[in-house]
């Protein structure tokens, strides 16, 4: 394999999640009485700072707003994610085949900690990871500052290093902790704004394994 450790996001990426995330953004839209958005829509504008998203789909995003909107969607979508989402396909196979061939594997989350432990834990993913890291706050802020943090603890260097992600912000982080990322066009983005970036863009984990070798 190229690298010798894969920094990996969740949400999107080993999580199957984007249709969920439309369906609690569109229960928002509709007790504020506004249309809703297609997931197509969805994955063509959502981004980070997702304040801005917010802001794109018409939400009132003063702070008092900001903050209790990004509560009521934590807590519709946590009352959920548990029974209705799943892994992407071969999850569980990849994970073991990485690290069947040397590498190692940790996560690096815009989700709250105790959200990503939780998940992980829940999915059975527990023993893959030597090293979970998330946020402390709700509003999916602080990425590259942690991800700077962790590649510090790291024993390889950025460039034995990998990020895998599903979104602009994951290439973003790559870019800031100096290590490579390869794109996975199953998430919250679309494939066109992931190729833009000039990175590889792979459509299943399946294939990222093989991107992994090349």
């Amino acid at each position: 394999m190229r690298y010798k450790h894969v920094i990996w996001d969740w949400n999107g990426t080993l999580l199957n999640d984007t249709w969920l995330c439309v369906e609690v953004l569109n229960g928002l839209l509709a007790r504020r009485g506004r249309r809703p958005i297609t997931e197509d829509d969805y994955r063509q504008n959502f981004g980070f700072p997702v304040i801005h998203f917010y802001e794109y789909l018409g939400f009132d995003t003063d702070v008092d707003s900001f903050e209790r909107v990004s509560r009521e969607f934590i807590g519709d979508y946590e009352a959920r994610w548990f029974e209705e989402c799943v892994l992407h396909p071969d999850a569980h196979n990849v994970l073991a085949a990485m690290a069947t061939a040397g590498m190692t594997h940790s996560v690096l989350s815009a989700a709250k900690q105790e959200a990503l432990e939780s998940g992980i834990q829940h999915y059975g993913l527990s023993e893959h990871f030597m090293g979970l890291v998330g946020t402390d706050n709700i509003y999916a802020e602080g990425k590259v500052g942690r991800g700077k943090h962790w590649i510090e603890q790291l024993p390889w260097t950025p460039q034995e290093v990998v990020m895998v992600g599903d979104t602009l912000h994951d290439f973003e982080v790559a870019e800031a902790i100096g290590s490579d990322c390869v794109l996975l066009a199953h998430g919250h983005h679309s494939p066109e704004r992931l190729a833009a970036t000039g990175k590889r863009v792979v459509h299943s984990l399946r294939e990222l394994v093989d991107a992994l070798r090349g």
